[in-house]
């Protein structure tokens, strides 16, 4: 009779701690699922995906059903194997000369650890481990037992999750019957960066992607084309100026000033050109043609750039700062390359904003510093500029001559004194080309520690020489 009852409760162990990693794998593969991946399976038909759907949309009920499941059957486990495995190891340590007494007590003990690891191998830890795995598997092949348990122990299931919630609540927590399934933009960035690494989306996409979800914390000045390089037309100009300028420029969109930019009246499109005689051409000014545009702060975030320039039909906004000037303006070919990168057609100049030459990268002055550091790797700390020109003036002091180089701070530089800039090796700005008084072109350069360093006595020797020369 002892063997029969030694062999059922050896039986009951197995059974109990295979209950236990039911529930266990129940609770982990419904936190683990994500409601979208559950409401597309479900929308297929399959019984088990409605289920799986059936738990998810009552998580914190399910969630308290199993570990209710884990307690039970953890308990009942305890009970039965520790006294069994006891009888077992008995006659182990009695065989060994030890007294009844204390073979007894140290078959106990070992018939406990035995048992809870057990139990913590088998019924937590590998269906832990598979349940994360493999979510959707294990929540399909455990959500019609788990739903039938709780079916059965439903009051008891509410009144100790209607306990927590009351507790929680003391703590000012209200309890969520479904996990959080949105994610912020800085979170989907950081899985879409992720996934990229891993392999899992091709560079480019990842690209795209990241661009998009950064898109909404862009403001209009980011976007804008400048007001130095923006091509005008004035209000007493004709059709006839307005294709040549579009021949010249390749531009299609002209703003319509007033003597500048401060006072634009509209901007006209070349189409417009062509719906007038070839014959007045030179004679209807360009004031009777120009459309008003959208007028939008430089702080306006990007979302609502987008959607003002989308309502306009001439897809063009003006951009003006905190004093009502104008500071540039904002085209839908702004915001598709914001996006997508640089976009191309056969009337843009070859000049890109940024090109990998041998010893580094020609890029635009106008560079904003974020789109320099996706470009090229260099980081620049913050401070009071936005462009790559901004930089170099504010390094400089002063307006540059072609050739120049400066020596750029690294991104701790505000924890150092200028002499510490040498120490990590760093980057050189050489202005390759002005336009007037803004810098045109940069090239940028990596350089060693020792290069930099060489650089600036190089620099300080100039600047004795030139204070001896004065002082002369």
């Amino acid at each position: 009779m002892s063997i029969v009852l030694t062999v059922l409760s050896l039986v009951g162990f197995i059974a109990l701690t295979a209950g236990t990693a039911l529930f266990v794998a129940a609770e982990f593969s419904l936190t683990a699922l994500e409601r979208s991946t559950v409401e597309a399976h479900a929308r297929d038909g399959d019984a088990r995906s409605r289920m799986v759907r059936q738990a998810h949309h009552t998580l914190s009920f399910q969630l308290s059903g199993a570990q209710l499941g884990i307690t039970i059957t953890t308990l009942i486990t305890g009970y039965i194997a520790e006294p069994v495995l006891a009888r077992l190891l008995d006659p182990l340590f009695t065989g060994l000369g030890v007294s009844d007494a204390t073979a007894h007590g140290i078959s106990l003990a070992l018939s406990l650890v035995l048992a809870t690891s057990l139990s913590m191998i088998y019924g937590e830890l590998v269906p832990k481990n598979i349940a994360i795995a493999r979510p959707l598997g294990v929540a399909r092949l455990t959500a019609g037992p788990m739903i039938a348990f709780s079916v059965v122990f439903k009051w008891m299931i509410h009144f100790l999750n209607g306990t927590a919630n009351w507790v929680v609540r003391r703590f000012g927590v209200e309890p969520a019957e479904e996990l959080r399934s949105a994610r912020s933009p800085q979170e989907l960035g950081s899985l879409v960066r992720t996934s990229a690494l891993r392999g899992a989306l091709d560079q480019r996409t990842a690209q795209v992607i990241d661009r998009s979800l950064q898109f909404g914390e862009r403001s209009a000045e980011e976007l804008m084309t400048p007001r130095v390089t923006i091509e005008s037309l004035d209000k007493s100009d004709t059709i006839a100026d307005l294709i040549a300028a579009a021949s010249r420029t390749g531009y299609s969109r002209f703003p319509v000033i007033d003597g500048d930019l401060d006072n634009t009246i509209g901007v006209v499109h070349v189409k417009q050109a062509f719906t007038q005689p070839a014959g007045v051409r030179n004679t209807i000014p360009l004031e009777l043609l120009a459309r008003a545009v959208p007028i939008v702060p430089a702080s306006l975030d990007g979302d609502e750039v987008l959607e003002r320039v989308r309502a306009d039909g001439m897809q063009v906004a003006l951009v003006v700062d905190e004093y009502g000037g104008t500071a540039g303006i904002v085209t839908m070919e702004d915001i598709i390359e914001e996006i997508l990168g640089d976009v191309r057609d056969e009337h843009d100049e070859e000049e890109r904003g940024v090109r990998r030459v041998s010893d580094g990268w020609d890029c635009s002055g106008l560079l904003r510093i974020d789109e320099v550091s996706r470009a090229t790797g260099y980081e620049a700390p913050e401070g009071e500029y936005e462009t790559l020109g901004g930089l170099v003036l504010t390094r400089l002091g002063r307006i540059p001559m072609t050739g120049e180089e400066v020596v750029l701070p690294n991104p701790h530089s505000h924890q150092r004194s200028s002499n510490d800039l040498t120490e990590d090796g760093g980057w050189i700005a050489r202005i390759e080309r002005m336009d007037e008084r803004r810098i045109d072109r940069v090239r940028l350069l990596p350089v060693t520690a020792d290069v930099l360093r060489s650089l600036v006595r190089h620099a300080e020797q100039a600047h004795e020489v030139d204070q001896e020369h004065s002082h002369g």
